[in-house]
């Protein structure tokens, strides 16, 4: 049996420069959700199958040509604690830009392949386009906005769930999924095909999102190289020591390439074309990176087909004209990003907001005066709570509360 996405973990967590440069953590992603899920994995070795098999028949000439620019409804879920993470539409517009110039070959850059491997680069006929329908036919700009009180994420898919205070995923079988928000240590990772479909899609780091000031990062392509592992595609150094990354025409080369090289690298006995460093699915610069091969183009159209897991895209509606034109209201942040106490001093009535935090509501809070004596309590049950104070004596006192992650409100007013 095929052993995929094989990337030495300790590699990973010893060598602090690949998460300087393009810190994509895809295979250890996958990895952790196999061990967690085993069905994940044999679903994968299933379509790892199908592709072989379409593969075969492809090079074979049996099978008819498909559909010939392949366009894929896209929504982008943006999700922000602080208002930079808040990244603007003009930022969504212009990463869509930089997918569909990487995937067509029509990025001013790919005039800077390497001659030896300009005969295998190719227009992937892939486009990414803004839903303009979502999943119940509504308008839609295709970007979703939601205020969010976690202030960064781990890569353990929450994000993508309202439950868990991120957002849900789009049908997956109709549209691609890319949550954008602030996540720790990495820029980005995604699921694979055959993946669960809950969440099936890219995450990405704000701070990696379109066009960038990270260092390496400017352009955009971080979303470029996961949208290649959401197609199929692994790593172009097979993710271990001169690994397969199945596709034909990428030579085999020893790790991962990173900063931007000039000049032949010859590794695994590749030479004399050596590494091809310039390869959207190595882990070089962005503006380093001007390619995928034709071998990468028919990978990832293999999904296309009928009984391949991204062929249901192909009659998605995410891009049709909506039946209901009226587009949802988006989310209002609040106010704050803190609990606020107010009015303070106060006479009868004091009103809590903790819109920045929903995590509160259900929880208890206690009323002391100043020798700790707890007069009242109160379960906050609104986002904005009124609590009646019309009956303690003028004085000092002290609302506190603590929540299970250890979070404390705490402040004192006082009673007229």
């Amino acid at each position: 049996m095929r052993i995929f996405f094989i990337l030495v973990t300790t590699v990973i967590i010893s060598q602090g420069s690949l998460f300087a440069q393009r810190a994509c953590v895809t295979s250890v992603y996958l990895q952790q959700e196999q061990a967690r899920f085993p069905q994940i994995g044999q679903q994968i070795e299933r379509i790892e199958s199908f592709i072989d098999q379409r593969m075969q028949l492809a090079s074979a000439g049996r099978l008819q040509g498909g559909q010939s620019v392949i366009k894929i409804p896209v929504v982008v879920h943006i999700l922000y604690h602080q208002p930079k993470e808040n990244i603007p539409d003009s930022r969504v517009h212009a990463q869509i830009l930089a997918l569909n110039e990487s995937f067509r070959r029509r990025a001013a850059d790919t005039v800077n392949t390497p001659a030896i491997f300009r005969s295998v680069a190719a227009d992937c006929e892939i486009e990414f386009v803004l839903a303009t329908s979502d999943p119940v036919f509504r308008a839609t700009n295709g970007i979703v906005r939601k205020y969010t009180p976690i202030t960064q994420w781990e890569m353990d898919d929450q994000m993508k769930f309202e439950a868990s205070l991120g957002s849900n995923a789009w049908d997956p079988s109709g549209y691609l999924n890319i949550w954008v928000c602030n996540i720790k240590g990495v820029a980005g990772y995604s699921t694979w095909p055959g993946s669960e479909a809950a969440k099936d899609g890219i995450v990405i780091n704000y701070k990696y999102f379109g066009p960038n000031t990270m260092p390496g990062y400017e352009m955009g392509k971080t979303a470029v190289h996961e949208a290649g592992h959401w197609l199929g595609l692994k790593h172009i150094w097979g993710d271990e020591n001169c690994g397969n990354d199945f596709v034909h025409d990428t030579p085999k080369q020893s790790f991962y390439n990173i900063g931007c090289p000039t000049g032949t690298r010859v590794s695994c006995g590749n030479g004399p074309k050596g590494d091809m460093y310039m390869n959207y699915m190595d882990f070089t610069d962005d503006r380093c990176t001007n390619l995928f091969t034709e071998g990468q183009k028919a990978r990832m159209h293999t999904l296309f087909e009928p009984g391949g897991p991204r062929h249901s895209l192909l009659s998605s509606t995410g891009l049709d004209e909506p039946l209901n034109q009226e587009m949802p209201l988006p989310e209002e942040a609040p106010r704050w990003l803190y609990s606020h106490l107010y009015p303070n001093p106060a006479t009868s009535e004091i009103t809590l907001d903790i819109s920045h935090d929903v995590r509160w509501l259900g929880k208890s809070l206690t009323v002391t005066n100043t020798n700790g004596q707890q007069l009242m309590q109160v379960i906050i049950n609104n986002r904005i709570q009124q609590i009646d104070i019309s009956r303690l004596r003028a004085g000092i006192y002290f609302l506190s509360g603590k929540k299970e992650d250890g979070q404390i409100i705490r402040f004192k007013f006082v009673k007229m």
